[in-house]
């Protein structure tokens, strides 16, 4: 077979379909951490998200937030959650770490 040939139908599995490309990890950003409330489909819990940490640094400043913030929180798709309404102390831990913050949403 030559390099451009593929397998498009196989009696085994049937159709075969070209894999989706892996979507990168990296959220595109501008230089601003963005930290917004959010209770949406958690049963009226608060949770503070924050949003525009380079990805090389997530896993400390999230477990530097929950340290300060005296609470839980995890890491999901590239956000940091927080349990709580802990806005004003993470923007003031953020920025004495040299970020730029904003808050976002209403």
């Amino acid at each position: 077979m030559s390099d451009n040939s593929r397998v498009v139908y196989s009696t085994g599995v049937g159709r075969i379909k070209e894999g989706k490309k892996a979507e990168t990890s990296a959220v595109a950003t501008d230089g601003v951490i963005r930290i917004r409330r959010e209770s949406k489909g958690r049963g009226g819990k608060v949770v503070s998200v924050v949003e525009g940490v380079p990805p090389e640094q997530q896993k400390a400043i999230g477990t530097l937030l929950k340290s300060s913030c005296a609470t839980g929180g995890a890491m999901k798709s590239g956000a940091i959650e927080i349990q709580g309404d802990h806005r004003e102390t993470i923007k003031a831990q953020l920025e004495k770490k040299g970020f730029s913050v904003k808050f976002s949403g209403g």
